[in-house]
């Protein structure tokens, strides 16, 4: 319990940290223009720090992904109906974050200068040598296609690969302790691209942050209500509302740490106790937290667009499709690491077009701000998932759903504990193993 709390302890420090970077930089940027643009370099470097792991997570992420999906199908219709829902859910939730970046057009007259690695900014030498210490990019696309090969590959090999996806999975482990120690950087680099931005758009970039912000809580907050409770009460019968109270506990946890990570034991335990059984809960939750990332998908889409408009080249449908489609893969697993959503958003950038890397700085400014709603939406998606998939199979007690819904049957703590103990189904063992990287 100690070192779980001095974790959380840390993560404070670095939120308050961001949110402090993120008001001295937009002052600087305000009262003194030609010294915020002074320290883009700081910026730059952040980005550049976070480019060089996009390839490592990727190929990572894929792989591990790949061999998790043949696990979980391992365990028959459940298994299958979970991952089939779950894609369906974020690919819905990835369109929905481009609808609404259509719409509101986040960003737009901004016009930052385009990201152009080839060029040599006018730095100081000492600037230009620390800056070109970081490594180069490596291609996105074929690391992600390499890696779909050698995740299909191992999958084939069957248990003679497991070797091989235990040893990646250890790799994932030291690329994922490398990005949080590069993402207590963050306030640094929020600093040096907030005061930049500000100082070359003036009160403007604070206005479309703000907006961006804005639209992406409200739009968070209908696909709970709407798009997850319409299907929680046509399919279960459940009222959202309800169940997101009997998670009040699990919600004040997941803000307070902006990880939904956190409250995964509390999760079982409690669906548990809702009345899904055991198995159904032991596939869906844990397989859930990797591949069902609602607030994670309309994050990606919101911000990709948020920073295309801000860069002067909005991306066209065609590109916005076969951006959809790259989030949808190598979205998987970004969730419950500080830091793997942003990387995954340079990916799909980079991917896509390169110079629009430059405006990924102000994305770092307001991403903490961001994160507590990607993981209460992401959070309450695996919940009301695990209600679903226990109505289609049968597989859940409506009597004591009821009962407990209105609190006839309160949870008891000590029980949740007793639970989680005790809980062996085999799905839910593999998957958390795979997941302990992230959260490391």
């Amino acid at each position: 319990m100690k070192t779980r709390r001095k974790g959380i302890d840390k993560s404070h420090y670095l939120y308050i940290a961001v949110i402090a970077a993120v008001i001295l930089g937009a002052v600087v940027g305000l009262m003194f223009p030609e010294v915020g643009k002074s320290m883009k370099p700081l910026g730059d470097g952040f980005i550049k720090l976070i480019k060089m792991m996009i390839a490592p997570i990727i190929f990572c992420t894929i792989v591990l992904g790949i061999g998790s999906i043949a696990k979980a199908a391992t365990v028959g219709k459940v298994g299958g109906l979970a991952l089939g829902y779950f894609v369906l859910m974020s690919t819905f939730a990835l369109a929905i974050g481009l609808v609404v970046g259509n719409l509101i057009h986040p960003g737009e007259g901004l016009k930052l200068a385009p990201y152009d690695p080839s060029k040599k900014a006018e730095v100081d030498s000492t600037v230009a040598f620390l800056l070109g210490i970081i490594p180069g990019d490596i291609p996105v696309l074929p690391t992600l296609f390499a890696a779909l090969l050698v995740g299909f590959a191992l999958q084939k090999m069957g248990p003679q690969g497991a070797p091989v996806l235990k040893a990646i999975g250890h790799g994932q482990a030291v690329v994922f302790r490398i990005l949080i120690m590069i993402m207590w950087l963050a306030p640094v680099g929020a600093f040096g691209a907030i005061a930049a931005v500000v100082g070359a758009t003036g009160v403007q970039a604070i206005v479309s942050m703000f907006t961006l912000m804005a639209a992406f809580y409200i739009t968070c907050a209908l696909f709970i209500v709407i798009i997850l409770g319409g299907l929680l009460k046509v399919v279960s019968g459940v009222n959202i509302f309800k169940l997101m109270k009997y998670l009040g506990r699990e919600y004040l946890l997941i803000f307070s740490t902006s990880s939904s990570e956190a409250a995964l034991p509390r999760l079982i335990a409690k669906m548990e106790h809702l009345g899904v059984s055991k198995p159904v809960v032991g596939v869906t939750v844990p397989t859930g937290y990797s591949f069902n990332l609602d607030g994670t998908a309309i994050y990606l889409t919101m911000a990709s667009l948020f920073v295309a408009n801000a860069m002067g080249t909005p991306l066209d449908l065609g590109a916005q499709v076969s951006l959809l489609i790259f989030m949808i893969i190598a979205s998987k697993g970004a969730a419950g690491v500080t830091g793997a959503g942003l990387a995954t958003l340079a990916a799909g950038l980079q991917a896509h077009k390169p110079e629009l890397l430059g405006g990924v700085g102000m994305i770092v400014g307001i991403d903490r701000f961001m994160s507590e709603a990607r993981a209460l939406t992401n959070f309450t998606g695996n919940a009301v998932a695990t209600v679903l998939i226990g109505t289609w199979m049968k597989e859940i007690e409506r009597g004591q759903v009821d009962q407990v819904l209105s609190g006839g049957l309160p949870f008891d703590e000590q029980t949740m504990i007793a639970s989680h103990t005790g809980h062996a189904a085999p799905a839910a063992t593999e998957t958390e193993e795979r997941r302990v990287p992230a959260g490391v």
